[in-house]
């Protein structure tokens, strides 16, 4: 009885019964917050009009380097976390968790500050015009300020996720989402406090989302709690090692963005920058099916590499990729079907905003048929410490293949070049994986890779 009860719950149960006991709630979570964002844009769109929606659409790369910066410390953290777990490394699992939360918190605060002393040079940087900058600086005026309350959430999302705790993880994201709506209804329709007074709203909610999380805190089997800190370069490096994948994931979601606003403005005026807002509300739903995915993974393939489970890491992959797939031909279908429908909800848009925006739809979402596999192979090898194959594949789809497409593609065919860019930036990059798995197939890998755990002294 004794050595039954060190044995982990995430190695008694079926693979299959973890993995949809982490995606489930993963998802949902995921889903409900990307749906709050898209009503947030429903909001400004029909109370405020197309042009303050593409001045917070400008002013959304902020939040993503935001939630960059605490996906790069909180999962490379939390990736180190779940493999010392798995390597029964509990006392080494809470130095890491209060070493990654501390050092999250000072990061993003600095950088929040230092640019707000630039933010009006920084709003035009951005890609604002005359038109779109009261509603841009206004949104950036609060989001730099208290910026800072999203990375805590963030971060301490991911060490509940990885603590055994997806379901609080999820009820978190839920009250977000929900005061979110609520605040914001009433900030715009009864107040009518504007673009500002919306990005408040959205920060009193992700507030409320962090109190949410502590409930964790006083469940009888939570491992997360706060030790004496003190900085270990060591274990700074191999944190930021780790979590650089995610990072850059969330940097290349900003680059999209803003290259897609500064290519779009030249080609098609604020129209088309109008249009866009509206495709990257609905992409924003769409990727966070596909990052709560990667998000339900991440700590089931850090515990079995910890734990050196081969054969169940092999089988969270597959499962995995096949929830990819199928998710991604369902959203390729809706695209298709539901583009006039999509856009209507957004508000009543002159014809060609419309026009502009349906095209955009049925184009980009072609993307979301390889899009998942990618982000899941990403993950896998984030999660195993083969941090140069996830930072190649990122890379690859977000940054050198999206602006080499980019630049060409508008040349050759117009303004569908651009929706097109995302599209066969993923297909190429799939191509490039699935011929180095064929050379490289997944299998156990190097044990000195287990360094991530097992050499850091304290």
């Amino acid at each position: 009885m004794e050595a039954k009860s060190n044995v982990h719950p995430l190695e008694q149960q079926s693979v299959s019964r973890v993995f949809f006991s982490y995606l489930i709630p993963s998802l949902i979570g995921m889903v409900i917050m990307a749906v709050n964002y898209v009503v947030d844009g429903i909001m400004v769109g029909n109370r405020l009009g197309p042009v303050a929606l593409a001045g917070v659409g400008l002013a959304a790369p902020v939040y993503t380097i935001f939630l960059g910066m605490s996906l790069w410390i909180g999962i490379g953290g939390a990736t180190l976390y779940s493999q010392a777990m798995g390597a029964k490394q509990e006392e080494r699992a809470r130095f890491i968790f209060t070493h990654s939360t501390l050092l999250i918190f000072g990061f993003t605060l600095l950088i929040g500050i230092t640019a707000f002393v630039f933010r009006e040079p920084l709003t035009y940087a951005l890609g604002a015009n005359q038109d779109t900058y009261p509603y841009a600086y206004d949104y950036l005026f609060i989001m730099l300020l208290f910026g800072f309350v999203f990375t805590i959430e963030n971060a301490t999302s991911s060490f509940v996720r990885n603590d055994g705790g997806p379901t609080i993880a999820m009820a978190a994201l839920v009250v977000t989402a929900v005061s979110n709506v609520g605040l914001n209804y009433v900030i715009l329709y009864i107040l009518d406090l504007g673009v500002k007074g919306a990005a408040i709203g959205t920060i009193i909610a992700a507030f409320l989302g962090v109190t949410v999380l502590t409930l964790h805190f006083i469940k009888k089997d939570n491992n997360l709690r706060f030790v004496r800190f003190c900085f270990q370069r060591q274990l700074f490096q191999k944190t930021m090692s780790l979590g650089f994948p995610s990072f850059l994931t969330e940097t290349g979601i900003a680059l999209f963005t803003v290259s897609h606003n500064v290519v779009l403005a030249r080609l098609a005026g604020t129209e088309g920058v109008a249009a866009f807002t509206v495709l990257n509300y609905i992409n924003a739903v769409m990727l966070m099916l596909f990052l709560g995915l990667g998000s339900a993974i991440q700590p089931l393939i850090s515990f079995y590499h910890g734990a050196l489970s081969i054969e169940r890491k092999k089988q969270t992959v597959k499962l995995a990729l096949w929830v990819a797939g199928t998710s991604g031909i369902l959203c390729f279908i809706i695209g298709q079907l539901f583009a006039g429908s999509i856009v209507a909800i957004f508000g009543d848009f002159p014809e060609s905003i419309r026009e502009t925006a349906i095209s955009a739809i049925k184009l980009f979402f072609i993307a979301y048929l390889f899009m998942g596999a990618n982000l899941v192979m990403m993950t896998y090898y984030q999660s195993i410490a083969q941090v140069r194959l996830a930072v190649i594949i990122t890379v690859g789809r977000e940054f050198i293949l999206m602006l080499l497409f980019l630049l060409i593609l508008p040349l050759l065919i117009g303004v569908n070049g651009v929706w097109l860019a995302i599209p066969l930036a993923e297909l190429l990059m799939l191509i490039i994986i699935l011929v180095y798995m064929k050379r490289h197939p997944l299998d156990s890998p190097d044990p000195r890779l287990l360094q991530t755990i097992s050499t850091d002294e304290r």
